[in-house]
């Protein structure tokens, strides 16, 4: 059996509680994405020759991948950049459903720091795994390594429902009425400046230019 068999989602409470919360307020495209992401990290867990629950916490990784966009819902959508916002949902979610606080720190760091390449990928294996699963399916960092067909097969009934835009349309939406989730050279402020123009976010030379010493 491979790691693209949907028997392959851990079957524990916590990962039933993950799915469920994901699914109840995610939109399909998240839904997608995030379970695509688990099977992506297992794949290069697998590639590495890591073993699940030996070299990592798969229950970690998993509910970790399912919930990192939360931030994204409306259930998320708090005061500060999306990755932060999801990371202190998922946390009050799993802690609600009795996962220790050892563990919710790991889900924390793995949220918080998924789009923060050259960090994420040098934590804790957990953190790494979310990290690299998810940056394959975003941006296919990786997929090189594998076969035509593993690729196909994590894809497989869960299609990507142009994941590119919506994500960006989404961490842009969510900045029309609170400007601050996107501060300055963070990856929200990248979409918002990509999606709305030059212009529209500072940039790092206006913004040295802006304080008190001016260059």
């Amino acid at each position: 059996m491979t790691v693209t068999d949907v028997s392959e989602f851990p079957e524990t409470p916590l990962a039933r509680t993950a799915h469920e919360f994901l699914v109840g307020g995610s939109a399909q495209t998240l839904v997608n994405h995030s379970l695509r992401s688990y099977l992506f990290a297992r794949r290069v867990a697998d590639l590495r020759g890591l073993r699940p629950d030996v070299d990592f916490d798969d229950e970690v990784v998993f509910v970790s991948c399912a919930l990192h966009d939360v931030g994204l819902t409306e259930a998320g959508n708090g005061d500060q950049r999306f990755e932060v916002d999801g990371a202190d949902l998922a946390v009050r979610v799993l802690r609600d459903a009795g996962m220790a606080a050892d563990r919710t720190s790991l889900v924390w760091d793995a949220i918080a720091l998924h789009t923060s390449a050259g960090i994420a990928d040098r934590k804790a294996p957990e953190i790494a795994l979310s990290f690299y699963g998810i940056a394959l399916d975003v941006f296919g960092l990786g997929a090189e390594q594998f076969p035509g067909e593993v690729l196909a097969g994590v894809h497989a009934g869960r299609p990507r429902l142009q994941l590119a835009d919506e994500l960006a349309r989404m961490v842009v939406d969510q900045t029309v009425d609170k400007p601050a989730k996107a501060p300055p050279l963070s990856f929200p402020s990248l979409l918002v400046g990509e999606v709305r123009g030059a212009g529209s976010v500072p940039d790092f030379r206006g913004l040295v230019a802006a304080g008190p010493w001016g260059s």
